[in-house]
């Protein structure tokens, strides 16, 4: 179930799913939860890509969320509450889905469901994403969502050097 907040003008609520087991929060980003959002993409990158060689070092991942994705970008957070804090993100750009990344405990609970819906209201024109071509879960996950492949590449214009694939939704 979602529910939406009232927020002031001009402030997009957050979207809050209520379940059973817990309370997730859909909320814009802070400038105080960049290294926490960081975190999230550190670890969820490792255990899903585990094959693919990261070009900066963790410190250096953690700068670019904190000074350039958070501040500067439309990113979204997952936000647990508690203890668990900040538990997946998404970063949107024009039309393209540019980050989705969920703590590997929460993956397959709907939160990625979640997200993408909110990238669809967010892009309504369409969207597209780029994911890596050894990411088999994510290409089952976005095509589940109506995304369909339009473009694969051999790596070379990507910082990683791995081949990827654009994928496409239009409504």
């Amino acid at each position: 179930m979602i529910r939406r907040v009232a927020t002031a003008p001009g402030v997009v609520p957050p979207h809050v799913y209520t379940s059973a087991e817990s309370t997730v929060a859909l909320r814009r980003a802070r400038d105080t939860d960049a290294l926490a959002v960081a975190d999230v993409w550190l670890r969820s990158f490792a255990a899903a890509l585990p094959s693919v060689v990261r070009p900066h070092s963790d410190d250096a991942v953690r700068a670019w969320f904190r000074d350039v994705v958070v501040p500067r970008q439309e990113t979204w957070v997952a936000d647990a509450g508690g203890d668990a804090g900040i538990v997946g993100l998404m970063v949107l750009g024009d039309d393209v889905l540019e980050q989705l990344y969920l703590a590997p405990d929460r993956r397959g609970h709907g939160l990625g469901d979640r997200f993408v819906a909110l990238a669809k209201e967010r892009g309504p024109r369409g969207l597209s994403l780029w994911t890596f071509q050894v990411n088999w879960p994510a290409h089952r996950f976005y095509e589940r969502h109506g995304f369909v492949a339009a473009e694969c590449t051999d790596g070379s214009g990507n910082e990683e050097r791995e081949p990827d694939v654009r994928y496409v939704w239009k409504p």
